[in-house]
């Protein structure tokens, strides 16, 4: 059964009874390139466990499950289950989880149903939810090598730009400290049921093993991005000003030590400098405390 198929997905849905939520961001995708395009920039093989993030209709399930030693699919909207329990019935290696991946404990799934096998996580992520997906896996230093997955065109945009840029933001350094960030292709609204009113992009994040910079204290970095990038029409000097309870003439102190120009802006900074940055925030907090 050619899942990816238009006619054979809607007799699929039809049969029981399923319609696409909107409030959900349900898009099905139907096209047999891009699919293996997610499975092969995965790199997914019989010893590996595939954990996928809302599986929909099981179309890219299936091609996983046929690569893959054991895939996990956490599906959030219940009423996919039935059509996911007919699409998937041929495997034996595929389990289906009926949850909210925001909710759900990844690093326990890897415990319980991985054995010991390289983790790779997939999917076609909801747009309204991508930003929070990437961050969880991020935070929560989830056990797995990379994440494949396939996003709107406008979010892999700003994860993949460059300081200086419209696009470059909070996302993109907190993502890159991370990741290590690949664009394996972009995906024309085309190739969905229903068709999205955006585009797509598919990202390879792979998980880096040592970040590309050695904060002094990680919740400082963090905090210096955030509050940065809180107000971007703002200088430097006025966004971070009052974090940590420091001052104009503290923050000055910091911004000047680390070279860089008050007056400047956080999207002309790189990951380095920022982190060069939250150091000498880091410095100034511990010397007025």
């Amino acid at each position: 059964m050619k899942l990816y198929s238009p006619a054979v997905l809607t007799a699929l849905m039809k049969k029981h009874n399923f319609r696409a939520s909107k409030s959900l961001g349900q898009n099905f995708l139907i096209d047999k390139n891009i699919i293996d395009k997610i499975t092969e920039a995965a790199k997914i093989g019989s010893g590996d466990m595939v954990i996928e993030i809302g599986p929909g209709a099981g179309v890219l399930t299936a091609a996983a499950a046929d690569l893959a030693g054991t895939v996990i699919a956490v599906e959030k909207d219940a009423a996919l289950l039935p059509v996911l329990s007919e699409a998937l019935s041929r495997y034996n290696n595929v389990e289906i989880i009926n949850g909210d991946i925001l909710k759900t404990d990844i690093n326990d799934l890897i415990s319980r149903y991985g054995d010991g096998r390289e983790v790779k996580i997939i999917g076609n992520l909801p747009y309204y939810i991508t930003t929070p997906i990437i961050m969880k896996i991020a935070e929560e230093k989830t056990k797995a090598k990379s994440l494949t997955v396939m996003m709107q065109k406008e979010v892999a945009d700003r994860i993949e730009a460059e300081p200086g840029t419209k696009a470059y933001g909070a996302l993109t350094v907190a993502v890159n400290y991370y990741f290590a960030v690949s664009r394996i292709s972009d995906v024309p609204k085309s190739v969905f049921v229903p068709k999205p009113k955006v585009d797509s992009t598919i990202l390879l994040f792979t998980v880096r093993e040592k970040p590309p910079v050695s904060p002094a204290d990680e919740k400082v970095f963090f905090a210096c991005i955030k509050a940065g990038f809180g107000q971007r029409r703002k200088t430097l000097l006025n966004s971070l000003t009052g974090l940590y309870g420091l001052g104009r003439q503290e923050i000055t102190n910091a911004l000047n030590a680390a070279s860089v120009d008050p007056k400047g802006r956080a999207e002309t900074l790189s990951i380095f400098e920022f982190s060069t940055l939250a150091n000498c925030i880091y410095e100034e907090r511990n010397e007025n405390n």
